[in-house]
C-alpha cells in the first residue's frame, strides 16, 4: 500500500484518466472571471497593475485547482494533480482495490450526499463525484473493487451548473459591454456625486 503523503511526489500511475467535468470547469472559471475581471479597471490608478497581476495569478491558481485528475487501472485508484501544478498542491491519495472495504454515504449541509471509500486500516478517502464520464468511472470502481455503486449519483444536478454558467456569462458580458461603452465615450460617469 502506498501512503497518502507519498502520492504527490510519485509518478502518476498509468491507466484511464478522468478529469473534472467540462461544465463544472467552465462554470467556475466564468464565475472567477465575472467577479475578478472588473477589479483592476475599477481600482485607483496606483492599484491597477498590482490587481491585474493578482487577477492573472488567481486565474492560474483556479485553473490548477480545477485540473485535479483521477486515474483508474487494474491495481487501484489515484487522485492528484498533473505535474505542472503538483508542487503547489501536495494533497493526493492512492488506494489499491484490495484495500477498499466499502463506500460510506455522508449527507452534506446542502442536502446532497458524498461518499467515502473505507479501507481495512480505517482510512477514508472522498469518492470524486464531479467527473466527466461519471457513470463509466463508477462502473470501473464497481468492477475492480466489488463495491456496489449503483445508488451513487452526481453531487449536484447539471442544471445548477448550467444556470450558474449562464448567469456568470451574462454578468461578464454586461461588464465587458459597460467597459467598452465607457472607453468609447458612449457612456460617461459623472465626476461628482449627488447633491
Amino acid at each position: 500500500m502506498i501512503a497518502e503523503a507519498d502520492v504527490p511526489d510519485s509518478e502518476p500511475m498509468p491507466g484511464e484518466r478522468f478529469l473534472l467535468s467540462p461544465l463544472i470547469r467552465f462554470t467556475l472559471l466564468m464565475v472567477y472571471l465575472a467577479l475578478v475581471l472588473p477589479l483592476p479597471a475599477l481600482a485607483p490608478g496606483s492599484l491597477q497593475l498590482g490587481l491585474g497581476i493578482a487577477a492573472v495569478g488567481g486565474l492560474v491558481l483556479v485553473s490548477a485547482l480545477l485540473s485535479e485528475q483521477v486515474v483508474v487501472n487494474e491495481t487501484g485508484i489515484q487522485v492528484g494533480y498533473p505535474g505542472w501544478c503538483q508542487w503547489l498542491f501536495r494533497r493526493g491519495w492512492r488506494l489499491q482495490w484490495e484495500d477498499i472495504r466499502g463506500l460510506v454515504p455522508v449527507g452534506t449541509s446542502q442536502g446532497g450526499t458524498v461518499y467515502y471509500f473505507t479501507t481495512h486500516d480505517q482510512r477514508h478517502q472522498l469518492l470524486p463525484q464531479r467527473l466527466e464520464n461519471f457513470s463509466h468511472f463508477l462502473a470501473l470502481v464497481q468492477r475492480h473493487s466489488g463495491v456496489d455503486t449503483s445508488r451513487i449519483g452526481r453531487l449536484t444536478p447539471p442544471w445548477t451548473y448550467q444556470l450558474l454558467a449562464a448567469l456568470a456569462t451574462l454578468m461578464l458580458t454586461a461588464e465587458l459591454a459597460t467597459a467598452l461603452a465607457l472607453q468609447s465615450g458612449l457612456w460617461v460617469i459623472p465626476a461628482g456625486g449627488p447633491g
